[in-house]
């Protein structure tokens, strides 16, 4: 049969407009050397690494890797450069710093990223986010030793400077989100043991959500972690004051091993959406975030550790607010910075050198200097620099909307953007009560795969098109009024979207017990094709199929595609089965269109292994 990708890529075609292929670079990770001397930076669109000397910003080199570089960390002694290549099967790269040559290559899982080294230069830690763990890597033996689990999808990680413990954020929750659920619901970090491979879990606010990135202190006394803190169980009829979102950074103790404070980075009446990559200063001193939504970077006094110095108040009732009078003396800085989506970050001295993925730029920020000559905590960004690491981009419709989609600048007063709730195009894992169906019946947020192809849109259906909810999320849930064509450049980003192949899949293909579970699924007798054909897997209706809760208006929901719902649990329009086997036997989904009921355990799972492999 033809590989699984090669399907959904007839679906979802590649887009090939003037300026889409082989011209952004697209940099999303930065590493200085410890001499302060050279940069490496991380392109991901161009699949390759650009390395720049200081103090000047000259490009030296540019080296080709053979997939989309992710992370990016330096061996102890600098003579290694080790990469992360995300793909199905991910390849680390490791390479010789002194002449820029590929030493060696180490397979690892599903789109690996976060990479981490022990101060000892010998293990490396890989997150495998899609096969939700951590390859331990031997680097001397080229090769891994172990995976270790992690939770929901591993984006970085960190190793404590005794070498003893391993931090791993996790991107998203793990949990139910029905009205029936009492649990926490937030993502964790999890703990790694070095020597045993045990592992903990430190859980953040209830919330939390969309984490990004993570560092240690100098001595190693804390962990910082960037992401989002949505309001998910209020309705979000406004977005000020944080009501909807807050944008935050968590602090964990690690001799404790606890959560011991979240640190609003928003202003009273000004948001500082989407925070991503965070450092700290050579003196521990700082803390330095970039907010891919606003473009800037915020720089923080590390007093937040115990203190209430730069601590929001964060409520249910209303939102986040300032809670020390002193905020703007010094305590906090953003800083405007002159390119668009700013990730990676890295420190070197005084300066701060951010990569600006949208812009193929690296922003260049001094900590010592204070354009605007006020400690107001403002800063209009004309004391930032830039080095180009390529021509200036052109970009096409679809690239501005990729760049709308992620910018927070054009949301009331700059709290969220989409990717807010829509990370990657996905979902966050929770649910909202949003207005447009009633209040009191929240529902999951949808992954925004094939939306524009699968209409009508929301559980709901009460939006007709993709087309449709694209504007009435800018103007219901952004609170902006926006110009028609950058609605039409969102459309076109979220219809290039495409599927990523499942980790079930084998070389691409489906496995012999996924391959019976086709069978299955499109058999009479279990009748899953009726609702869910392929080639979208859904049949484009709405159908009864008695789950409406005691909170909800309506008995019939819009028929999701199963594509990628590999990566979308939880499941139901409102989340209340975290695994599909629980669907179908717990919930009995499907009983009225087949003899689901019937089936053998090893049927079951051969069906719920297909399922997860589309």
């Amino acid at each position: 049969m033809l590989r699984t990708w090669a399907v959904w890529a007839a679906i979802v075609p590649v887009a090939v407009a003037a300026g889409e292929t082989g011209e952004y670079l697209g940099p999303c990770a930065v590493v200085a050397s410890k001499d302060g001397k050279t940069l490496y930076v991380a392109n991901a669109d161009a699949r390759q690494l650009a390395v720049v000397g200081l103090p000047g910003g000259k490009l030296i080199r540019r080296i080709d890797v053979p997939a989309e570089p992710t992370d990016l960390v330096l061996s102890p002694d600098g003579t290694r450069l080790i990469v992360t290549c995300a793909a199905p099967k991910s390849t680390v790269v490791v390479i010789d710093t002194s002449s820029g040559k590929v030493a060696a290559t180490i397979p690892a899982g599903h789109t690996a990223t976060g990479a981490a080294i022990t101060p000892d230069g010998k293990r490396l830690y890989v997150c495998n986010r899609f096969d939700n763990d951590v390859s331990v890597i031997d680097l001397a033996a080229g090769r891994q030793v172990a995976r270790v689990a992690a939770v929901r999808e591993p984006v970085a990680a960190a190793v404590t400077p005794d070498g003893k413990l391993v931090l791993v954020a996790n991107h998203l929750p793990n949990t139910r989100t029905d009205a029936y659920f009492v649990g926490e619901v937030a993502p964790v970090v999890t703990l790694i043991d070095t020597g045993t491979h045990e592992t903990g879990a430190i859980l953040l606010p209830r919330g939390s959500s969309g984490l990004r990135d993570m560092c240690l202190s100098p001595d190693g006394k804390y962990a910082y972690v960037t992401h989002v803190l949505c309001n998910f169980e209020l309705i979000p009829t406004q977005v000020d004051l944080g009501w909807t979102n807050v944008n935050v950074l968590s602090v964990i103790d690690t001799q404790k091993k606890k959560l011991v404070n979240t640190v609003g980075l928003d202003e009273l009446y000004l948001g500082a959406g989407n925070p991503w990559g965070v450092a700290c200063t050579p003196d521990g001193k700082s803390i330095c975030i970039s907010h891919a939504g606003t473009h800037e970077l915020t720089v923080i006094s590390a007093s937040v550790i115990t203190g209430r110095l730069l601590q929001m108040f964060i409520s249910p009732l209303v939102g986040s607010i300032p809670d020390d009078p002193r905020l703007g003396t010094g305590l906090q800085r953003r800083i405007k910075l002159p390119g668009k989506g700013p990730r990676g970050l890295a420190v070197v001295g005084s300066k701060v050198y951010v990569a600006e993925y949208f812009s193929d730029t690296l922003a260049v920020v001094d900590l010592r200097s204070k354009d605007d000559g006020k400690d107001d905590g403002k800063d209009d960004g004309k004391g930032a620099g830039t080095i180009a690491l390529g021509p200036k981009p052109q970009l096409t419709v679809r690239r501005r909307g990729e760049l709308l989609f992620n910018d927070a600048t054009i949301c009331y007063n700059h709290w969220q953007s989409c990717a807010s709730c829509h990370p990657d195009g996905r979902g966050e894992a929770l649910n909202w009560d949003l207005m447009n169906d009633g209040a009191g019946n929240p529902k999951s947020t949808k992954s925004m795969i094939l939306a524009h192809k699968t209409a009508p849109s929301m559980a709901e259906g009460v939006r007709p098109t993709g087309e449709a909810a694209v504007r009435a999320g800018l103007t219901h849930i952004l609170f902006a009024d926006r110009p028609e064509a950058e609605a039409a450049a969102i459309d076109e980003y979220l219809k290039s979207l495409r599927p990523v192949p499942s980790p079930r899949l084998v070389d691409g293909r489906l496995s012999p017990a996924a391959e019976r579970g086709k069978k299955l699924f499109e058999s009479k007798r279990v009748g899953c094709y009726r609702c869910h054909p392929s080639p979208l897997y859904t049949d484009l209706r709405k159908h009864d199929v008695g789950t409406r809760s005691p909170y909800g208006f309506s008995d019939r929901f819009d028929t999701p595609t199963l594509i990628e719902v590999w990566r979308t649990a939880p499941y139901l329009h409102d989340g209340r089965y975290l695994k599909i086997k629980d669907l179908l036997v717990k919930g009995k989904h499907g009983k009225s269109r087949g003899r689901i009921g019937e089936l053998s355990q090893s049927e079951i799972d051969e069906l719920v292994e297909f399922v997860l492999s589309l």
